[in-house]
């Protein structure tokens, strides 16, 4: 038999004689199935990658414990870091988006409702491509490379995209100044 078979026969013997205990050992440390899914995965990649390391017979399995408790351990850092930057950029966010308007209680321009009930009423790809316009800063030749198309189809998306919001918007009430001496 080639190494490379009896290698992959040993991980083989070691993953089905251990799997059902290392995972009742991460299924009791996470929260949920998905991340200790996770973890088992990781477990066994390291089991993999340090075959020569992982004793035989009954000391393989307190062998995968631990590294199922480390693989927990970096599970359970890198939560924290997700949930520390998830709380980071919603405050940051926050005081970006509602700075303006929520710190000092002072109203939304007048229509701002209005405008964005037009604007999540249109269809995602005209959202799409307004949003890069004008969230973005990005012109039609950018846009097209984000889209995947000619900078030519981007300038008449993003132009139709704007007629279907300028409609959207007057449906709505709002009158917009490039509406002005248009017919409806």
């Amino acid at each position: 038999m080639s190494e490379p078979a009896r290698r992959q026969q040993r991980f083989e013997q070691v993953y089905r004689e251990n799997r059902a205990a290392i995972l009742g050992y991460v299924l009791r440390r996470t929260s949920n199935a998905d991340d200790a899914a996770d973890v088992i995965a990781d477990t066994f990649l390291t089991a993999w990658r340090r075959l020569d390391n992982l004793p035989a017979g009954e000391a393989a399995r307190p062998w995968l414990y631990g590294v199922a408790r480390r693989a927990l351990a970096n599970h359970h850092r890198g939560e924290r870091r997700r949930v520390a930057l998830g709380e980071r950029l919603r405050s940051e966010l926050a005081a970006s988006a509602f700075g303006e308007f929520g710190a000092c209680n002072v109203a939304p321009p007048a229509g701002t409702e209005v405008i964005a009930a037009a604007f999540r009423g249109l269809p995602g790809r005209d959202r799409e491509i307004l949003s890069l316009a004008a969230w973005e800063s990005l012109d039609a030749g950018q846009i097209a490379v984000v889209l995947g198309c000619s900078r030519n189809a981007a300038r008449i998306r993003l132009h139709r995209a704007r007629r279907r919001l300028a409609l959207a918007m007057r449906d709505s009430g709002v009158v917009t100044s490039d509406m002005i001496g248009h017919p409806a």
